[in-house]
């Protein structure tokens, strides 16, 4: 729709509107009377708005109001008891503001319109966080109300230089995008990238963040995660506090947080309680994750290629229950490995009543009865078992998506090529993600020797008195496409 102003005569932006919104049945058009004979029409939402405010604070009130003040420019926006009322010029607002729901007031001999921030809906409660649980912390969660995630962040950080920016995006049907950030931490630079990129979106709708996500990120051929996806407010005012960028999203409860950081990845706001459990929490994550990719390809290498690496004891055992197996050692982990994956995507389509129940007795079952009908050996079935115990005790699901895929081509060369192969898979995703970069800033983004208290390891409080990279200005500009970032000059310290 054009952007063209409204016009002096309600008749015709009434039937603009109603030529716009026509076979709606929910849009209600209200015709009334101001003063004795000056005519306007309120136009909402059904079950959008709070019709009780609607009713005690714009259809009462007006009954007392003449046509003269009525006209006046401001009289209507200061003397109503609504708390929020703003003047509308042109026909889109008109529309994008019914479309959010607040009623809009239509006078007849005004090219202006009033909106009432009177918007309401029945909304989510706030709830545990689903996928990032912790047995010490705050057990809140956004929901799919920006507003309220917006307010959850505020009662947080409580400052003046929380700033946030909205912008709108979607070429069917508008999406509502809330950028947060730290005033006086967050780099202009960064800031300017991520309004460019969120400005640059050209699509329908935006229905959940992950599809924002893979609009602009650096690289959407990567299989690594580029932003942080959370659901928990603290984690989202502690990147803040650490000069990084949050993205709200109208309709969904995960929050976008920018740049994005491998060791990002691997921290839980339980880190943060005590600095020796929370190193020892993180070697173990760095540990197992390696297990959860390479456990099975070096699995596969060693018993196909080098059984000189096994001792005597255990290569016989070995080599005595897979007698009877079949296929090759390679063609028993891919079976093996794609009936858990099977069996793990089924546990997350299912009800919750009964998903971890079929996921796990069906591991059991399935495994059991592959090893009695001698299609695989009982140590291949402790390797898979292994590996996905390991995949779990990642923090973020998003990163372990990644291990999951990477472990099948892993385990090809390995198979093929033995640990020739085996180095080589890994050292190519090494390499790949050292390439990465998230908004300018690389996926491995130490750039001091000081930041590696928070990454690999967890150094106490005190000791934690710089801010990361990330804040210290200045840093030259993120490109799009090229997406490189400079070194610092400056400290940014806390």
């Amino acid at each position: 729709m054009d952007k063209s102003d409204l016009s002096a005569t309600l008749a015709v932006n009434v039937q603009r509107l109603k030529n716009l919104f026509s076979d709606s049945s929910d849009i209600v058009f209200h015709p009334l009377t101001i003063g004795s004979s000056l005519q306007a029409e309120l136009i909402y939402i059904e079950n959008m708005c709070d019709l009780q405010r609607v009713e005690r604070g714009i259809l009462i009130p007006l009954q007392g109001i003449s046509r003269e003040e009525a006209q006046a420019a401001d009289f209507l926006v200061t003397n109503l008891p609504v708390g929020k009322v703003t003047l509308l010029r042109s026909e889109q607002e008109v529309v994008q503001m019914i479309l959010s729901g607040n009623p809009v007031l239509l006078v007849d001999e005004r090219t202006d319109a009033l909106c009432f921030g009177l918007a309401s809906w029945n909304q989510r409660a706030i709830e545990e966080p689903s996928a990032e649980n912790v047995v010490r912390g705050p057990h809140e969660s956004f929901n799919e109300t920006m507003a309220t995630n917006l307010a959850l962040l505020r009662r947080r950080l409580r400052s003046p230089e929380l700033k946030t920016k909205t912008v709108e995006t979607g070429l069917v049907a508008k999406t509502p995008l809330t950028v947060a950030y730290l005033q006086n931490l967050a780099a202009p630079e960064l800031l300017a990238e991520v309004m460019k990129r969120l400005e640059a979106v050209r699509y329908d709708h935006i229905l959940e963040s992950g599809t924002l996500e893979e609009l602009i990120q650096d690289d959407p051929y990567s299989p690594f995660p580029q932003l942080l996806a959370t659901e928990r407010p603290d984690v989202v005012a502690s990147h803040l506090l650490e000069g990084r960028v949050a993205i709200f999203t109208e309709g969904t409860p995960f929050v976008l947080i920018a740049p994005g950081n491998f060791f990002s990845f691997l921290q839980s706001p339980e880190d943060y309680d005590n600095a020796i459990k929370g190193t020892a929490s993180r070697l173990l994550r760095y540990l197992f994750l390696m297990v959860a990719l390479l456990l099975p390809a070096a699995y596969v290498a060693i018993v196909t290629f080098h059984q000189e690496m096994i001792p005597t004891s255990l290569l016989l055992t070995i080599a005595n229950t897979r007698e009877q197996v079949p296929f090759p050692v390679l063609v028993e982990a891919l079976l093996m490995e794609l009936m858990f994956e099977a069996l793990r995507e089924a546990g997350l389509r299912l009800p919750k009543q009964i998903g971890s129940a079929v996921s796990i007795v069906g591991a059991l079952v399935i495994g059991q009865a592959a090893i009695s009908a001698g299609l695989v050996s009982p140590p291949m079935v402790m390797v898979v078992a292994i590996t996905g115990i390991a995949s779990f005790m990642v923090p973020h699901y998003a990163l372990s998506i990644p291990l999951r895929m990477l472990r099948f081509p892993i385990m090809l060369v390995s198979g093929m090529l033995g640990l020739i192969g085996f180095v080589l898979g890994f050292v190519t995703v090494l390499i790949h993600m050292a390439g990465l970069t998230s908004f300018g800033v690389p996926y491995f983004g130490l750039q001091r020797a000081g930041e590696l208290q928070d990454t690999l390891w967890r150094g106490t409080s005190r000791k934690l008195s710089n801010r990361p990279f990330l804040s210290a200005r200045p840093q030259r500009k993120p490109s799009y496409s090229t997406g490189n970032a400079a070194s610092p000059k400056e400290d940014g310290t806390k």
